[in-house]
This record gives structure tokens, sequence and C-alpha cells, in this order.
């Protein structure tokens, strides 16, 4: 039985009012692969936003193993906060969930019809890619109608 993920925000930026007129703003949202691939996948998302006047949400799902609770991780929140805190600039809003399985947490996180930024390694011909988490992360998300870009780095 899949438990719901704890969600803890991180430099969540309070949202601009909109012009009267405007619909909301678009939000990127760039998944956490690693720190080069999502470096890529944010740098990609920035000149983006720029064009689009949109704004990114960094997306990072940590798996808490099951002896314990969701609420009491074994690396702290803290922790992962400091990591990115080199990838999050004044434009990003960082949120960490603490789950059991990051797909799940992910899917669950993400609202209908998302813009999914994702940075992956070049070389995709290699047989190690196909069954790695970004590509089986991929598929899931694309056949749950979420539009995902694939950074290749």
């Amino acid at each position: 039985m899949a438990q719901q993920p704890v969600r803890v925000s991180y430099r969540s930026l309070p949202v601009q009012p909109q012009p009267s007129g405007e619909g909301p703003r678009l939000d990127l949202k760039v998944i956490f692969t690693d720190l080069r691939n999502t470096s890529a996948a944010l740098q990609t998302a920035r000149s983006m936003a720029r064009g689009l006047g949109a704004r990114i949400t960094l997306m990072v799902a940590r798996v808490v193993p099951y002896p314990l609770p969701l609420t009491e991780p074994d690396v702290p929140p803290e922790f992962t906060e400091r990591m990115l805190e080199s990838l999050a600039v004044e434009d990003t809003t960082v949120e960490i969930y603490l789950c059991r399985d990051r797909n799940e947490a992910l899917r669950r996180a993400l609202p209908p019809g998302s813009l999914v930024i994702v940075g992956a390694r070049k070389k995709c011909w290699q047989p190690s890619w196909l069954f790695s988490w970004d590509r089986r992360l991929t598929r899931i998300l694309r056949e749950d109608g979420q539009r995902v870009l694939v950074v290749p780095v």
C-alpha cells in the first residue's frame, strides 16, 4: 500500500500578482536526478522561463527506507537543502518530497498537463540508460499525459 509523500518546501517564493486579464503563470517543473543533469535541466528551464515569463520549481523525491517513519528520514531534509543551494538561485522554488517510491511521489505531486524538464545522459544508446530511473520516469510521466522535455547532458 503506497503512502502519501510528505512535502517539505524550501525557498518557496511568494506568488507574484498577475496583471488583470492574464491567467496564471506557467510553472516549469524540473525533476532532480543528480547534480550534473539537474544543473543542465535548470539552465534550460531558466532560458525557457525568461522567454515565457514562467516560474521554475525544482522537485526532489527523497526515498525514506521502510523501517523509518516518513517524517524521520535517514538523511535530514536540511542536508538536501544545503546540497541544492548551488543549483537553486533566486528564480527557483525547491520542493522536497519524502516518500517510499520516487516515481509514485512525483506522479502524485505533478498537476495534470505539467511541463516537466529532466536532465539525462546524452549517450542514450547505452543499454544501462534503457533501464535507468530517468528513462522509466520519463515514460511513466508521458503515459500520464505530462509534457516531458529531456535535456541531454
